[in-house]
């Protein structure tokens, strides 16, 4: 038996029609898509729950997630620093994401 991991959108759906059915239209956008990658999850719980001063430290990206914000750092040509503030997260994270890509660690 395959594991999928959680179903997200199911998790989001119920909590939303339960606990923040006026919040429904600024999620209907996520809630459409068949999967939601790592980046849609946080951006839920920053929509449901306004967790900008929340810990961090267990925040988990997948390699679609880190595809994308390392595109968003290229396409829009900031530093590891203006990045760092847009996503929420370290620059040390950044650069390690960097360092490791060029490794090709995350390929494997």
């Amino acid at each position: 038996m395959e594991n999928k991991g959680p179903d997200y959108v199911k998790i989001f759906s119920d909590i939303i029609s339960k606990k923040f059915p006026e919040k429904m239209s600024h999620c209907t956008k996520f809630l459409e898509k068949g999967k939601l990658s790592s980046l849609d999850v946080i951006t839920l719980n920053r929509i449901l729950f306004h967790d900008d001063e929340a810990d961090n430290g267990h925040k988990s990206y997948d390699h679609e997630s880190i595809a994308h914000i390392l595109e968003y750092q290229r396409k829009q040509k900031m530093s590891n620093k203006e990045v760092a503030l847009v996503f929420k997260l370290s620059r040390n994270t950044l650069a390690d994401w960097k360092k490791r890509i060029q490794k090709k660690e995350f390929n494997q």
